[in-house]
């Protein structure tokens, strides 16, 4: 092959050689672009600074973004911060307005002829009549040490069941006194002690 032949086979072969990189062009770009934006996968165990501090930022932002973008609320501020916490209010009334404290109040029924209920606030008792003389006694022994004392006088009004011809019973002391003892329908026995003087102004009264 002389000269001529030569040249004219290496200007060949150039032009091949530049159709066939110029027919993988547009397909290598593409290609090399994506690897060149593709950020190199990094190990497990590494953690990128700024990714950390951008996902810190977002996370702190979120709440701030929700506050922002919540609904305003006709509620006073008060009501309001106890409706999203959830905490019962605190909040104590006026001084000058004492809560009503309140007071049972006691009811006194006769639901049978011997039996007498007593309600005192939701609680009642039932009462059979030997309880009901056991309460009378009970209640009859402190109210004699307690004051004022009975009315001297017989009441305005006054309502009372009296026994006839009553059970007596009298015994003398040592100083001279009478205990006379009498037995009342409703009371039970009524203890009374009279002087030597009274004695005898009752026996006066009574023949008068």
């Amino acid at each position: 092959m002389n000269l001529h032949e030569q040249l004219g086979a290496l200007e060949t072969g150039v032009d091949q050689l530049i159709q066939a990189v110029v027919a993988q062009q547009p397909e290598n770009i593409p290609e090399t672009h994506a690897q060149t934006a593709a950020p190199q996968e990094a190990p497990a165990d590494h953690v990128a600074p700024e990714s950390t501090a951008q996902t810190t930022a977002a996370e702190t932002a979120a709440p701030a973004a929700v506050e922002d973008n919540a609904p305003v609320s006709d509620e006073p501020a008060g009501e309001l911060t106890n409706a999203l916490t959830d905490e019962p209010s605190t909040e104590q009334p006026p001084a000058d307005k004492p809560a009503a404290q309140f007071q049972p109040t006691l009811e006194i029924n006769r639901p049978a002829r011997d039996e007498i209920t007593m309600t005192i606030g939701d609680q009642t008792v039932a009462l059979r009549p030997d309880q009901i003389g056991k309460l009378i006694e009970e209640l009859s022994n402190a109210r004699a040490s307690m004051t004022p004392e009975q009315p001297p006088g017989i009441p305005p009004g006054w309502q009372f069941v009296s026994t006839k011809n009553p059970v007596m019973a009298v015994q003398k002391q040592s100083n001279g006194d009478r205990l006379l003892v009498m037995r009342h329908t409703g009371h039970g026995w009524v203890p009374f002690t009279f002087s030597p003087d009274v004695v005898i102004q009752l026996y006066m009264l009574l023949t008068k």
